[in-house]
């Protein structure tokens, strides 16, 4: 699997980098999505997604938008959060999700790598460019801190700029949605120095791995 090396872009940097995007539709397709259904608070999973470039032409800067769905998840501000409606709290959003340092990044980069992909939108990560005929996998590593049910989506673009689209079979926007139940009995868990959320007995996440399809093909 080829992957594309991963590109920050924030400030007038991704405002360059966008001016840079020839403009159109682009081919992609979701190869893989998982997301463990079932997890506990202070549990630590993987979210992968897998993206290949269906097209004839390089794709200027693969993107991946993620939100909570619902009205508390997109009037958030965090990717991974929702929004408080209790009024007067000096900040309303609330993480249900805490991204680990140095994610998301490609799912065969180094240990000890920085992803280095935010943009001037928090919910959205950019991943660089993705030549004709390639694939990326893509790995955030999330701690569940908030219990409750939830519908993660995530969007897959082709770029930052207005004028460039993403496509799948049917013509519609690459994506899908995770159903996921947090439970309130919390993980074993400790927190490194790094600040990350850490199971002190190892073992794989709890749960099912959701396997997604584009919409075009799963609705």
């Amino acid at each position: 699997m080829a992957v594309a090396a991963l590109l920050g872009a924030c400030g007038g940097g991704e405002e360059s980098s966008s001016a840079n995007e020839a403009a159109g539709t682009y081919d992609l397709k979701v190869t893989e999505a998982s997301l463990p259904t079932e997890q506990r608070l202070g549990q630590t999973s993987t979210l992968r997604l897998g993206v290949r470039n269906a097209g004839e032409r390089t794709v200027p800067t693969l993107t991946v938008t993620v939100a909570i769905a619902g009205r508390d998840g997109s009037t958030s501000g965090l990717p991974f959060g929702v929004r408080e409606r209790q009024a007067g709290l000096a900040q309303p959003d609330r993480p249900v999700w805490v991204l680990a340092p140095g994610y998301p990044k490609a799912a065969d980069a180094p240990a000890g790598e920085a992803g280095g992909t935010e943009t001037s939108n928090a919910k959205t990560f950019s991943f660089g460019p993705l030549k004709a005929g390639e694939s990326t996998a893509v790995v955030w590593k999330l701690s569940a801190v908030r219990a409750g049910d939830y519908d993660l989506r995530y969007q897959v673009g082709a770029g930052l700029s207005p004028e460039v689209k993403a496509r799948t079979t049917g013509g519609v926007a690459p994506g899908g949605t995770f159903a996921v139940t947090i439970d309130s009995e919390p993980q074993n868990t400790e927190v490194t120095d790094s600040g990350e959320v850490v199971e002190i007995e190892g073992g794989e996440p709890r749960g099912d791995r959701a396997r997604v399809v584009p919409r075009s093909e799963g609705e």
